[in-house]
């Protein structure tokens, strides 16, 4: 039977990363129906780990956004790196894309 070699980089044939297959992720996203669908996608699409990780992130924000503890606080409750729990406040609070708060206003969090 022949080596298989996999190589990195255009020689892969592998596609680059571009603004119409993140569209086609997100499409794909909207078109899911209930949380049940949610899951058996995410977890066909994820690792365990991304979705843990995901998972925690979206705890933290909703911490954040109670406004009530502080950052090692959150950390001591979820076990979530200071450095990661710095970054959700970020994109919670200054970036430009306002996902987190869109979602905790749409579900009243």
């Amino acid at each position: 039977m022949p080596e298989t070699r996999h190589t990195r980089g255009p020689a892969s044939g592998r596609k680059p990363k571009d603004n119409a297959t993140e569209k086609d992720l997100f499409t794909a996203l909207v078109s899911l129906k209930d949380t049940e669908e949610c899951r058996r996608f995410l977890h066909d699409l994820c690792t365990p780990k991304e979705i843990s990780d995901m998972a925690e992130r979206w705890w933290v924000a909703r911490l954040l956004n109670e406004g009530e503890l502080s950052y090692r606080d959150i950390h001591a409750m979820t076990g979530v790196s200071v450095t990661t729990i710095g970054r959700v406040a970020r994109f919670l609070e200054q970036e430009n894309y306002k996902g987190y708060k869109l979602i905790l206003g749409r579900l009243g969090k």
